[in-house]
């Protein structure tokens, strides 16, 4: 096929030898496979921020680290540098958390470099050597779908454990090869510990896909790993290999409202002694 315009830098650099055909079209990027030597691999083409239809949200956002202060501070303000500088954070993100999610064992596509706002990745396979289809696509049977669910549930926690949320997860965005589920799509990657909303995504992504495999086993509708997952996380005793059991209990003790009231009133107490000594100082 003719070479998109995106993609021709890298075929004039040697890094991409043919484009062989688009993959697909997404709401924020297009995804062509493409032959580099002998391999076929994936290259994942961002759309330009005003073609998007996917918003930045700021709840995705916060907690993100920004290494330079300069860009920092730009990306504070509305200057069309600063909008610049946020747009590359932003597509630098799905990058930065594929290293670091395949570092940590997760199944993402491995990358394989990122230039001009052209991701290069490892083209995830079916047994024929075509590209794997997405979950949506494949057909599960009860026992098939309590494998798949299992496994995802062991890739978010893995995911967690390495300082990420996905916060997009659903079955549009996990293929499925002989090994089992692969999670894609990461650009709104959720710091877990910086990020107020971190809690409310991970519940949500887990719940997509409870509800997702429960369509083919309906026992897994009654489970609840996404509050177990939290709960470790919260309490320090999360890690990679976290046994899930799928069970969570809330907490079901109410407050003591007079224990509450009473730290308040010291409180308020010790801060009316502070303001005290401050103005006798002052008239001093």
């Amino acid at each position: 096929m003719k070479v998109p315009k995106r993609l021709q830098p890298l075929v004039d650099d040697g890094m991409v030898d043919e484009v062989m055909y688009q993959l697909m079209s997404g709401k924020e990027a297009q995804v062509y496979v493409v032959r580099c030597g002998d391999d076929l691999r994936c290259a994942k083409v961002f759309k330009e921020a005003q073609k998007r239809s996917f918003k930045q949200a700021v709840e995705y956002q916060e907690g993100r680290k920004v290494r330079n202060s300069r860009r920092a501070r730009a990306m504070s303000k509305k200057t069309r540098y600063g909008q610049k500088e946020q747009e590359d954070a932003w597509l630098n993100a799905e990058v930065d958390a594929l290293y670091r999610l395949e570092s940590a064992g997760v199944r993402v596509p491995q990358p394989l470099g990122f230039v001009d706002g052209v991701l290069l990745m490892e083209m995830i396979a079916d047994k024929d050597g075509k590209a794997a289809p997405r979950l949506d696509d494949v057909t599960l049977t009860p026992e098939i779908a309590r494998l798949y669910h299992d496994q995802v549930m062991t890739e978010i926690v893995r995911m967690l454990a390495a300082g990420l949320i996905h916060g997009d997860l659903s079955e549009f965005n996990v293929l499925v090869n002989e090994q089992g589920p692969v999670i894609i799509d990461l650009p709104q990657a959720v710091n877990a510990a910086g990020n107020n909303n971190a809690q409310r995504m991970l519940l949500r992504d887990v719940d997509n896909m409870r509800r997702h495999f429960g369509r083919y086993a309906p026992d897994l509708l009654a489970t609840d790993y996404g509050q177990e997952i939290w709960a470790l996380y919260e309490s320090g005793e999360l890690n990679p290999d976290s046994k899930l059991t799928g069970c969570f209990e809330q907490d079901t003790h109410s407050a003591d409202v007079d224990e509450l009231m009473a730290v308040i009133d010291a409180a308020r107490l010790e801060e009316m002694e502070r303001q005290e000594r401050t103005l006798m100082e002052d008239e001093d």
